[in-house]
């Protein structure tokens, strides 16, 4: 498992806020509604601030919202306060839940950051089991072409008062993209921090982790492009998987 975020957690939103929680809403919406039976309770593995559990919780889900990283956590206990998601800190890997859910989802290639198979074909035997006969597990992934890309790329984020510097290192070996995370946040009294953190993301094709799901019980697996209905385009970034447990 790729270390949890702990110093990026406070400016966390502030880097990510080109991400458009909504549209992802919006496209697990489009799932739920596929299935033949409603989805009441839903229960999302590594949830960060709670961005997306928040927002499910106000469309009127009963959410089950995890994350490893506790200060993760601490921000999305201020964003849920008041509505009905309550928030664990788990590994995925080590998933349980008091009652089985309707819906199970993954999001923002957080199952890339189980950096182990052996760990995410576990995590994939735990959701099997956490869901109700019908249920659903939904969650994307980035590809080998996307991490292989991301090595050797430097990225900065520049504000008044914070700067991010993010370079990606790609291990062919490993099958795995390092990220080194250098943040510097200006304090009340004028000096700055800095800060700094390392994440891991693992290269798993689309035929290996949909080996896993059907290795966990799911008997059919569909594979989807990016927020799309349609199967992934030669090429893709990003794809989906939805397993339905029988």
């Amino acid at each position: 498992m790729s270390g949890a975020y702990t110093v990026l957690a406070e400016h966390y939103d502030r880097l990510t806020g080109d991400v458009d929680y909504k549209k992802w809403a919006d496209y697990i919406q489009r799932h739920f509604r596929r299935l033949k039976r409603p989805v009441r309770s839903v229960a999302e593995l590594a949830c960060g601030t709670g961005t997306l559990a928040a927002l499910l919780a106000k469309r009127g889900y009963q959410v089950t919202a995890m994350d490893l990283s506790p200060d993760m956590l601490s921000m999305a206990a201020e964003k849920c306060e008041g509505l009905d998601v309550a928030l664990v800190c788990q590994d995925m890997s080590r998933l349980r839940l008091p009652e089985p859910v309707d819906a199970v989802v993954c999001c923002l290639d957080s199952v890339n950051y189980v950096t182990k198979p052996a760990a995410l074909r576990r995590a994939f035997r735990r959701v099997y089991d956490a869901l109700s006969p019908g249920g659903l597990f939904l969650f994307d992934a980035k590809t080998p072409l996307a991490l292989e890309s991301a090595g050797g790329q430097t990225y900065v984020d520049e504000r008044e008062d914070l700067l991010c510097l993010w370079r990606g290192e790609w291990s062919p070996r490993r099958r795995i993209c390092g990220y080194g995370v250098d943040l510097f946040a200006l304090r009340p009294d004028g000096a700055w921090e800095r800060a700094g953190e390392y994440h891991e993301e693992y290269a798993y094709t689309p035929a290996e982790l949909e080996g896993y799901l059907r290795e966990a019980g799911f008997p059919a697996v569909s594979v989807y492009g990016d927020k799309t209905m349609s199967p992934p385009q030669e090429g893709a970034e990003r794809v989906f998987f939805a397993a339905v447990k029988p």
